[in-house]
């Protein structure tokens, strides 16, 4: 009776005590948002900004996010082969300080900032990489960095591709940058989770031939040999990452035509761009060999959009891993409605809405994610139909938040409640 007594004791002070908050696992549930930096486009608004700024602005947007009802979010920490973290391996990035290489004011370090303060708001965040773009704005964006990136070290890693350079993905080495990269992140940071986007082969003329004579022997089609080396690289960050900590979760976004139907049986009934022929990435095969935890297709086209229609496109995504233990998230493109005219299909939230309830009903859907933060904020409206879309209640009025020094004499008295009823037993 007594035991019982001091069960029931225990429990009411684990109620009405504060405690640390975790963030939810995502794996079924996933509501989650991207907030890209490449270009400034979501994070930070600008370049060079004070510490201070740069821990406001996250603020607000860890706020918002919050506030209409996702999940996760999805960092990009690495846009161009740079850093928005401390790296051993690539140079911090332009996009915060304004000059590559060169740390932010009074050395912030972004990506911790943004795991705690999303962490203390009950959100997951999963560290966004881009595995081997180098620049987006040409050779001075080349020219400009710091000799300590690994693309002015070893030149010969190095591909121009329509203006832009590129890490060459068939080259062992480069594999290697690019795991041992994602490996820093996750030994650094209390990252909840791994991200690849969909840039991986730039095109089908990728200038890779002195690669594939040397190390494309046993294949006698390039594009074969070129998946064959995403693969790879995939199955790598999946073990390695895994390794270091088996709980974190490890995705891949890619564009949301596999392959199209008149090309290949087990495409979808699209007419599109194809990511399986024109990138080489076989995410049929991550799926089939459970490489990957989830996969987020990137989904940006109306229902009905006959050359790339949403509802087919999301019936063949679950169908693939429908066999798997892989999660089914799907990226949908809140950037077509931010972009959109009156008139448009994609003007205002109705198309969101349509697409939602649709994902609603899928079987194998665990979820989505938005790109992405900007467009949800400018996309009239949008924020306040999400929160009630997802059953987010009005913030109630409440007492002040108890000073840090009251939340210390909480805890410190749980302690000493716990230290006396446990002492009880040994009497």
């Amino acid at each position: 009776m007594l035991k019982r007594c001091i069960l029931s004791i225990l429990l009411v002070l684990t109620m009405v005590l504060p405690v640390a908050y975790a963030a939810p696992t995502a794996q079924d549930g996933m509501r989650g948002v991207w907030v890209a930096t490449v270009a400034n486009t979501d994070y930070p608004s600008r370049q060079g900004m004070t510490a201070d700024e740069l821990k406001s602005e996250a603020d607000t947007i860890l706020d918002n996010i919050a506030a209409m009802g996702l999940n996760a979010v999805f960092l990009q920490v690495r846009p161009s082969a740079d850093a928005l973290y401390q790296s051993d391996l690539f140079p911090a990035s332009r996009y915060v300080s304004g000059t590559a290489g060169q740390a932010p004011d009074q050395d912030f370090d972004v990506l911790a900032y943004w795991v705690t303060a999303a962490h203390e708001r009950g959100l997951q965040l999963h560290a966004w990489i881009n595995p081997y773009r180098i620049t987006r704005d040409g050779e001075a964006e080349l020219n400009a960095l710091p000799e300590t990136s690994p693309a002015k070290q070893h030149p010969e890693w190095v591909v121009e591709y329509d203006g832009n350079y590129y890490f060459n993905p068939g080259l062992p080495a480069v594999q290697e940058l690019v795991v041992d990269g994602a490996a820093e992140i996750v030994r650094r940071y209390d990252v909840d989770g791994l991200h690849l986007d969909d840039y991986f082969y730039p095109g089908t003329d990728f200038a890779d031939a002195a690669a594939f004579a040397r190390y494309g022997v046993e294949y006698d089609d390039i594009g074969d040999w070129r998946r064959s080396n995403v693969n790879a690289l995939i199955a790598a960050l999946d073990e390695t990452l895994h390794a270091i900590d088996p709980e974190i979760c490890f995705g891949v976004s890619p564009a949301g035509i596999w392959d199209n139907a008149a090309d290949n049986p087990k495409g979808s009934a699209t007419n599109g761009r194809s990511s399986y022929r024109e990138i080489y990435c076989d995410s049929l095969e991550w799926i089939r060999r459970g490489t990957v935890d989830y996969i987020c297709p990137q989904l940006y086209w109306p229902i009905g959009y006959e050359i790339a229609d949403f509802e087919v496109l999301a019936d063949w995504w679950q169908d693939a891993v429908s066999r798997s233990d892989v999660a089914l998230y799907i990226g949908l493109g809140a950037y077509r409605a931010a972009e959109a005219e009156p008139g448009d299909v994609w003007y205002g939230t109705a198309e969101l809405a349509r697409q939602l309830e649709m994902l609603d009903s899928g079987i194998d859907i665990q979820g989505e994610v938005f790109f992405s933060y900007s467009s949800l904020m400018d996309v009239t409206g949008c924020a306040d139909f999400l929160a009630d879309h997802y059953g987010v209640e009005p913030a109630p009025e409440e007492d002040p938040a108890p000073a840090p020094e009251e939340t210390v004499r909480q805890a410190t008295l749980l302690d000493y409640v716990s230290r006396f009823i446990v002492s009880l037993f040994y009497r």
